[in-house]
């Protein structure tokens, strides 16, 4: 309770001591002493952070004094953002459209690298140049909103305070994360949001097929990042190759940072990825661990990298980083907010009298001197001559590193964060002189104006600055503007130029979201201008597929070549697929063809070879014929059963002639004759010799006494017996054409590159019965050929017949498993053959030993001889 008492009491000691006009006396115990002021009606508050400071350790036994600040190191490109405040202010005091009547000023404070942030904000709404808690106290202080800062841990600590009184906040770094609060009404963004950042960055991996990424974040900035870029990533297949947290080289454990930069330097050497992501607020860590080879405490240079920066980052340099090379950062890509050139920016700089302002300025003594290594001089101290700061030392003359002299990013939105006070003050006026009567005649007075009514206006307003670009803010106080892409092109004396090679439009379509103009980048120079690969595995060319490695991440793989018949036609396919029904892959697997269409035709070796086989034998049996015609009176011919003879040898040039049907081009009506005209032909051809087997059985059992056989022998007989058999052939062909007939069809899957254009018998069952049948006859006439084979004669048939016959069945069980187990073209090739093979076996056993007796043996075609028996 007692607590509580002293802390109202505190917070009463202000009004207690402080009457109206009187001036509080409170003296701040360590005082901001790099400040910039200037005296206006209505004040602009800044609040930087580009100098750092060495503190003295403090015992307490002793109010601490300004000795306790020792020595500052600046990033003197800081500078310009203080600059392009001035700059903002002179140019709107200088238009009086804008605010007639009132002047604008500003005061700007250093917050040391974040130490003295809530220090700076407070010392805002003070009336002097004095350190007071209530800003009640005394004059008030015409504060009607503030700028800054870069860092959003420092960002949420000013709009902590501001909130309070509801101050304007611009921001031109990234915002601060309001631990869990979704209403933030009195802060704008200058820049946009860093979802737009990241969704930038996985843009450029995905254009650039980049996935085999190493990420450097510093602290808590990269918590958010870490995060995000996690879900993304893996969604988008990239992976994370390594991901090291940046650190921070203190005086006290310089060896314990060093060796962290040690080890990072190795860890992104060593790895193959070529992209490294950076989340940084500047490039100093980064700086840092690139020039370790240059300080000898590594042994090699630093590969060739592209560096993507995640955020608005600057190239700053401290004095002492003057002379590092920056060639090592060429092809960089970074972000920008969307930026024009300001005009006269560039002019205020080289015309500015800096030193004419030094009494004001609490800022250029340190810049000059850390910017070009001179003393600052002091008129209560007697000095030399010789490197006294003379104030004629030009900006420009500094390299890129140290200060630009073009506007960069983070001053351009400074200066926009002032125009758009000015604008929104602007509204108001209008409004207050609208609204004359309301206000009682009173003249209006923008001096009257609180801080918390700008912001209905500050959401409302929409003006092209000087660079002819349109400022205006959305519902949530985010300025509606999108990102540059900018590529870094560095030059041998420390210059740097920053290209811009894209942009990100949040606003814009979604196809039309992200543009980059890949001929416009300038890559690190180990490229060769060539586009950067940065991947765990060399891409999978087309004809491959690939497959993920055991126990790496997803982006790791092996390549294996596509099985045979399926094909894969872009790069890193995650499997092959098949071609297209009528298409095969080419030799290399990567592109479908066209399949040829082809059959079993003449014009094939295999084809004429068929040809050729099927033709002789058909001239053979032509003459054979005629043989036997010219001698049908000769006692060898009539022995033979002249009629059977005919029909088994005009059956046989049939089927001889019936193969030539599977040589062309199959079609409807080949389709029908070839099966039914093959299985009605040699049904003749095989019941002709099974008639001849009879026959020759029947005649010899007719020549035993009393054989009642004798009545069977005859023509007839014979003739019966081939109509017979015939006409079951012809019954099951008819039912085989009624129901499922042969029909043109197509066979893909049997050869890789062709169409084989083929008949289709319809009906399997239907064609294995008709070869069956045949089976039967053939198995018949063998059976009766052999039993009757030692029948005594001279010319004894059923030797013959049985070759003949055993050729033949051979020839046909062999087809069987030949015919099941080939494809295509090569199935009609088998029945070919098997249908020449078997043909020619009848012609040559059974006819060939009779004309060689006609033609070379005549004086054994005679009576005697044939009816000679055998001793």
């Amino acid at each position: 309770m007692e607590m509580i008492e002293s802390l109202i009491l505190l917070l009463l000691l202000p009004h207690m001591f402080c009457k109206p006009q009187t001036i509080c006396r409170i003296q701040a115990a360590i005082p901001i002493v790099h400040k910039y002021f200037q005296a206006g009606d209505l004040i602009i508050g800044g609040i930087t952070s580009f100098i750092f400071i060495s503190r003295v350790v403090e015992s307490f036994e002793e109010v601490p004094k300004n000795s306790t600040v020792g020595e500052s190191l600046v990033l003197i490109t800081f500078y310009q953002h203080i600059l392009s405040l001035i700059f903002a202010v002179k140019k709107i005091n200088e238009v009086l459209q804008l605010l007639p009547n009132i002047t604008l000023g500003f005061r700007i404070y250093d917050s040391y690298g974040g130490e003295y942030t809530y220090q700076a904000t407070m010392e805002l709404f003070s009336s002097e140049n004095q350190f007071i808690p209530n800003y009640k106290c005394g004059f008030l202080n015409k504060l009607v909103s503030v700028v800054g800062t870069l860092d959003p841990e420092y960002s949420f600590i000013i709009a902590d305070i501001l909130s309070i009184y509801k101050v304007p906040q611009f921001l031109f770094g990234p915002p601060p994360s309001m631990n869990g609060k979704t209403d933030t009404p009195f802060y704008y963004h200058m820049v946009p949001g860093e979802d737009l950042h990241f969704r930038g960055i996985l843009q450029i991996l995905i254009h650039f097929r980049w996935t085999w990424i190493g990420i450097l974040v510093k602290g808590e900035i990269g918590a958010k990042f870490e995060k995000l870029i996690f879900s993304w990533f893996s969604l988008h297949s990239i992976c994370i190759a390594f991901l090291e947290q940046l650190s921070t080289i203190y005086i006290s454990n310089v060896d314990d940072g060093l060796k962290w930069f040690v080890k990072t330097f190795h860890i992104f050497t060593n790895s193959k990825a070529n992209v490294v992501i950076i989340k940084d607020k500047h490039a100093l860590h980064l700086r840092w661990l690139l020039y370790l080879p240059e300080m000898e405490i590594v042994s090699v240079n630093p590969k060739g990298t592209v560096w993507i920066m995640a955020s608005q980052m600057g190239l700053a340099s401290f004095f002492y980083q003057k002379s590092w090379d920056i060639q090592v950062l060429q092809g960089a890509l970074s972000f920008a907010a969307y930026s024009n050139e300001v005009e006269g920016f560039q002019h205020f700089l080289q015309t500015r009298n800096h030193f004419l302002f030094s009494h004001q300025d609490g800022f250029i003594k340190d810049v000059w001197e850390h910017a070009f290594g001179c003393v600052f001089p002091d008129p209560s101290v007697n000095q030399e001559t010789e490197g006294i700061c003379t104030g004629m030392e030009k900006l420009e003359s500094l390299p890129g590193t140290f200060f630009e002299m073009k506007m960069t990013s983070h001053s351009y939105s400074i200066y926009n964060s002032v125009y758009a006070v000015v604008h929104a003050l602007h509204a108001i006026q209008v409004a207050q002189q609208s609204h004359r009567r309301m206000l009682s005649g009173r003249k209006p007075n923008l001096q009257d104006v609180k801080p918390w009514q700008l912001h209905f206006f500050l959401k409302r307003i929409a003006f092209n600055n000087s660079a002819g670009v349109e400022i205006s803010f959305d519902e949530k106080g985010e300025l509606v503007t999108g990102l540059d892409i900018e590529n870094w092109v560095t030059f041998p004396n420390q210059s740097l130029h920053r290209v811009k090679v894209g942009k990100l439009d949040p606003w814009a379509a979604k196809d039309q979201m992200f543009t980059i103009h890949e001929e416009a980048i300038t890559w690190p120079r180990t490229f060769n201008q060539t586009l950067p690969i940065s991947v765990c595995t060399e891409s999978c060319h087309p004809g491959n597929f690939r497959r993920k490695q055991e126990a790496k991440p997803f982006c790791c793989y092996d390549c294996h070549p596509c099985p045979r018949e399926k094909m894969s036609s872009q790069k890193d396919m995650d499997d092959c697929s098949k071609c297209p029904e009528g298409q095969y892959p080419n030799k290399d697997q990567d592109l479908c063809l066209p399949k040829r269409i082809s059959f079993l035709s003449i014009e094939e070796p295999m084809g004429i070879c068929l040809l050729i086989l099927a033709l002789f034998f058909s001239v053979c049996t032509i003459v054979v014929l005629t043989i036997f015609l010219k001698y049908q009176h000769t006692p060898i011919v009539k022995a033979n059963n002249r009629n059977l003879t005919y029909i088994l040898l005009i059956s046989l040039l049939l089927c001889f002639l019936c193969s030539l049907q599977f040589l062309v081009v199959p079609g409807n009506i080949i389709c029908l004759l070839q099966q039914i005209s093959f299985g009605i032909i040699f049904s003749v051809a095989v019941s002709s010799v099974l008639a001849k087997t009879i026959t020759v059985v029947l005649a010899f059992m007719a020549t035993k006494p009393g054989s009642r056989m004798r009545n069977w022998v005859g023509r007839g007989l014979a003739t019966s017996i081939v109509l017979s058999c015939s006409l079951i052939q012809a019954c099951i062909c008819t039912i085989w054409l009624a129901t499922f007939p042969p029909f043109p069809d197509t066979n893909t899957h049997s050869e890789i590159e062709e169409i084989i254009l083929q008949c289709n018998e319809g009906s399997a069952t239907m064609f294995y019965c008709v070869l069956g049948y045949m089976g039967f006859l053939a198995t018949a006439s063998f059976t009766l050929a052999f039993f009757s084979r030692n029948l005594p004669s001279s010319f004894n048939e059923a030797k013959c017949l049985t070759f003949s016959m055993l050729i033949f069945c051979s020839v046909w069980v062999s087809f069987v498993p030949s015919y099941l187990s080939t494809k295509g073209k090569y199935m009609v090739a088998v029945e070919i053959f098997s249908i020449l093979a078997s043909s020619a076996g009848l012609l040559v056993c059974m006819y060939f030993p009779k004309c060689y007796i006609i033609i070379v043996l005549p004086q054994l075609n005679n009576k005697e001889q044939l009816i000679k028996r055998k001793s």
